[in-house]
């Protein structure tokens, strides 16, 4: 048999059991370091290979300690995905409980926090863990399609003997995440799991199809708010001296006096009413709206006032799993931002270049393909956006008068552990614990 790839149709098209034979063996022979008949596909490859790297069983199960009631409630409550609940049941649940099988919707570190469907296969579910509370990322529950939808930030089918633990082979999962259309992060995964008899490979297509449509949902939701904050924020700025803007809570511009206009203003992660500097407008006044905040800039500032003030240090924290952060500092202040997965791995690879790097020289770094510099010049207009005065371009690069430091993980081996970035992978090497000084030394 040559050594040709599996596809998900082709797996259709066998029968059953015929399939669960060729990728039991499939998984025996990568797992013992041979060569299989049929190769397994890139993200199921790349997947046991992290789970290599991280040492787990494959004969473990899959039980984890559940969420106690009140932080489940807790991320239920803090979550924009429980607004679009409702679509994801219309869209899902129905069918699943039809064919055999559940909807799970995650948080964004694999925790469950809901899940509805087939009464039969619910109570199976629990067998596995399967149920709200429960941790399903990659380094919990091995491959599976809710931690390597994370994992890669994309969707993703996993069938039978596809999962690393053994347990869940007479399995079979699709799974998409959902990203906040404010800002592009990700707010969790939904997922449809069922028996493996269950399985059809149109099940990917339609929970990727309900998870845009999610998406949309929230981002009509979005622009009724900034309208609702536009129609407060008006008539307070046409009384306003000077420079002043209206943001919501996530710094979206609803109306803006006395300066050109920017979609958004990147805010603090801790934010408050008061006196607080912004990179992107120095020192602000803060003042509460309904639904946002008034940020009145400081009058009288000259050009040597805004020199004093510029950002002099930063400081990139990835010691916290999936809380990665940005602290920049200067003569005027403090602000911090948590960073997400993709602009965690541009700024560290930033951090190790003080010379800086081309968008071809970055998108080999993250991409590993020097071609894909379209999506790396989206992403960094994105990142500069929030660092204003901190990223320079041409090439991109740190100002020479930053000093930047980089928290690392105590091991190196959880240094953004479900990146598959090149440089990231290059800089898991083994070394000796604790947290290194600033970048490149």
């Amino acid at each position: 048999m040559k050594n040709t790839q599996l596809d998900m149709n082709r797996l259709a098209a066998m029968d059953a059991a015929q399939a669960a034979r060729l990728l039991h063996l499939v998984r025996e022979e990568t797992l013992a370091g041979r060569t299989p008949p049929i190769a397994p596909r890139p993200v199921i490859d790349a997947s046991w290979r992290r789970m290599f790297r991280l040492g787990l069983d494959p004969d473990q199960g899959t039980s984890s300690v559940l969420l106690k009631r009140e932080e489940l409630e807790e991320r239920r409550r803090s979550t924009v995905l429980g607004e679009v609940m409702r679509t994801l049941s219309t869209g899902l649940a129905g069918i699943a409980d039809a064919s055999m099988q559940i909807m799970v919707v995650t948080d964004d570190q694999g925790r469950v926090l809901w899940r509805e469907g087939n009464l039969a296969v619910l109570r199976q579910a629990n067998g596995i863990c399967l149920e709200e509370g429960a941790a399903w990322s990659e380094h919990t529950t091995g491959t599976n399609a809710v931690g390597t939808a994370l994992a890669t930030r994309r969707a993703v089918q996993v069938h039978s003997a596809e999962h690393y633990v053994h347990t869940l082979h007479t399995w079979t999962c699709a799974a998409a995440p959902v990203h906040d259309p404010r800002d592009q992060r990700l707010l969790g995964i939904v997922d449809v799991s069922g028996p493996a008899s269950s399985f059809h490979p149109a099940t990917l297509a339609l929970v990727g199809s309900v998870a845009r449509l999610a998406e949309a949902e929230m981002r009509q939701r979005h622009l009724r708010s900034i309208e609702r904050l536009r129609s407060v924020a008006a008539p307070i700025l046409c009384r306003v001296g000077g420079r002043a803007v209206a943001v919501d809570t996530h710094g979206w511009t609803a109306a803006v006096t006395g300066m050109a206009p920017v979609d958004r203003i990147a805010l603090p992660t801790s934010f408050r009413a008061g006196r607080v500097w912004l990179p992107a407008l120095g020192m602000c006044a803060v003042e509460p709206l309904p639904g946002g905040w008034l940020l009145r800039v400081e009058a009288g500032r000259t050009a040597a006032d805004d020199t004093a003030a510029a950002p002099s240090r930063v400081v990139l924290d990835l010691s916290r799993p999936r809380r990665w952060s940005v602290t920049v500092s200067g003569a005027a202040g403090s602000w911090s931002r948590e960073l997400s997965p993709r602009h965690a791995e541009l700024l560290f690879v930033l951090a190790l270049h003080p010379g800086g790097r081309t968008a071809a020289e970055l998108a080999q770094d993250v991409f590993g393909d020097r071609t894909r510099t379209v999506t790396v010049r989206a992403e960094m207009s994105r990142v500069r956006r929030t660092l204003a005065g901190v990223l320079a371009h041409r090439p991109y690069r740190f100002g020479e008068e930053v000093e930047v430091e980089v928290v690392r993980p105590p091991r190196s081996e959880d240094l953004l552990p479900h990146s598959t970035a090149p440089a990231i992978s290059a800089a898991r090497v083994p070394g000796p614990p604790g947290t290194p000084g600033p970048a490149g030394e």
